[in-house]
């Protein structure tokens, strides 16, 4: 049973109709379903949990792919470290012995209410970037200063104003949903809506529904937090570029400057192969790519209860007033 049920901790769950389901592929895949309209039929609903990173481990350069026993070792070792429920919040690290701790009583939610992926890629990448071949993000020292400091202000949970908390702390962009769209610990599920000149992304990671237009019109100048897209469509593969960006991405150390270009392409029956390229000469030294596989899965997407403001961040930011108000009290 997949963990579906983080959002109950931020609201009651609201379920949404599920897209029709396709006949199961006979054999191998023919040619891909076709919308009225003669495009290829992408309307489902998709997972893309991987336990693959995005960035290739450190202990892994060099190495592109692993071989069976050593992916089965991977997802292994994987498995146990990001397992809340062996996690020891005092040392930061797994307990000894990987010993369980009690249901409840490990960090914000204990493992019950992680659903990442379990498995690697089937062809047992390291990393979903493929290019650069070393797997990294190729960031600029400024862009890597830049990371630096988004993390230790994350980390230290302050913020002199709303405006310096991260996005997804503000329900305005889901930290996996982007675009583009990378694994995380939860609600890695989308839903894509077809129509005539028309192709909706709708992630489950604060519920946020991207609509592309496919007419050819050009993109306009206004800014938004998940950028402007446009779709176009290259014999049967959906090219989507967007541009526009209001603030930062999903992506570490993005800025507004951000050029996306994603490409998705189906690969059998119930396989979408999901691809995008990244630019930004104030943020990487070179345009990058990741690929990563789109899954087909038969159940619904749930509302991501995280609302716009987002309640909790006037605790947040009390919180931090207060620690300076004690700190400054301290050295006077």
């Amino acid at each position: 049973m997949r963990n579906r049920f983080f959002l109950i901790g931020f609201a009651v769950l609201a379920v949404v109709t599920l897209m029709p389901r396709h006949p199961a592929a006979q054999g191998k895949a023919s040619a891909p379903s076709r919308t009225p309209d003669g495009k290829p039929n992408f309307a489902g609903n998709y997972s893309f949990s991987t336990v693959t990173p995005l960035q290739r481990p450190d202990a892994l350069a060099g190495k592109a792919t692993l071989t069976d026993e050593e992916a089965a070792a991977f997802e292994a070792d994987e498995n146990k470290r990001l397992n809340r429920d062996l996690f020891d919040p005092e040392k930061g690290q797994p307990s000894a012995g990987y010993a369980p701790r009690a249901q409840g009583g490990v960090l914000s939610y204990n493992e019950f209410w992680y659903e990442r992926g379990s498995k690697l890629t089937r062809d047992k990448r390291t990393s979903l970037i493929v290019d650069p071949p070393e797997g990294k993000i190729p960031l600029t020292p400024e862009a890597q200063r830049r990371v630096a400091e988004m993390r230790q202000l994350s980390d230290s949970g302050r913020g002199d104003s709303y405006a310096d908390r991260p996005l997804s702390d503000r329900c305005l962009q889901g930290f996996n949903s982007g675009p583009p769209m990378t694994p995380s610990a939860y609600n890695n599920n989308l839903q894509i809506v077809q129509s005539p000149g028309y192709v909706v992304i709708i992630t489950e990671n604060i519920h946020n529904a991207r609509i592309i237009p496919t007419d050819g019109r050009p993109h306009t100048k206004i800014r938004s937090w998940s950028g402007d897209s446009r779709g176009r469509w290259e014999a049967d593969t959906l090219v989507v570029d967007t541009i526009n960006f209001r603030r930062e991405t999903s992506l570490t150390g993005s800025s507004a400057n951000t050029t996306l270009v994603e490409r998705f392409t189906r690969m059998d029956a119930d396989t979408i192969k999901y691809e995008f390229t990244v630019s930004d000469q104030t943020t990487y030294t070179r345009p990058w790519s990741a690929m990563l596989p789109l899954t087909r899965i038969h159940e619904p997407i749930f509302e991501y209860g995280c609302h716009e403001g987002n309640y909790a961040l006037s605790n947040i930011l009390s919180g931090a007033r207060k620690q300076e108000r004690e700190s400054e009290a301290g050295v006077k």
